[in-house]
C-alpha cells in the first residue's frame, strides 16, 4: 500500500454556534489542511498518483473555503464549523474526486500550529 500527503492552507473566519468561550465570538484562522491519499499498486511510470493532480483537486475544494466566512458556506451554514467537521467535509469532497484506484486515508485539520483535527473513514 503506497500512501501520499499533501498540505495547503486557507484563511477564514468561522465562529462556533453553541459553544461557551472565546471561540462563540467571530475569529480567523489560516487553516493548514493535510490530505493523505493511498493506493495499491503504481501506474506505468511508477506513480500512485501525480502531486500536482492531489493538489488540484484540495485546491479547488479549499477555494470555496478561502477568505470566507465559514457559517455561511455549506454545509457550516447548517453545521458547526469546527475543525472535526472541517476534516470530515474535506475528506468527503476529496473522495469524490480522484481517481480510480486512489483513495482517501485521511485529513487532517490544523488551525493553529498546534491544534488539530483529523478524519479518517474507519474500516
Amino acid at each position: 500500500m503506497y500512501e501520499l500527503g499533501v498540505k495547503r492552507k486557507f484563511s477564514a473566519a468561522h465562529q462556533l454556534r453553541g459553544y461557551r468561550g472565546k471561540c462563540e465570538a467571530l475569529h480567523g484562522h489560516t487553516f493548514m489542511v493535510e490530505v493523505r491519499v493511498r493506493a495499491e499498486g503504481l501506474n506505468e511510470i511508477g506513480l500512485a498518483m501525480d502531486f500536482k493532480e492531489i493538489k488540484s483537486v484540495i485546491d479547488r475544494i479549499l477555494d470555496r473555503y478561502d477568505h470566507a466566512l465559514l457559517n455561511n458556506v455549506p454545509p457550516f451554514d447548517e453545521i458547526n464549523p469546527s475543525s472535526e467537521n472541517l476534516a470530515r467535509t474535506i475528506h468527503d469532497l476529496v473522495k469524490n474526486e480522484l481517481a480510480e484506484g486512489v483513495s482517501v486515508s485521511g485529513v487532517t485539520v490544523w488551525e493553529s500550529e498546534d491544534a488539530w483535527a483529523s478524519y479518517q473513514e474507519s474500516r
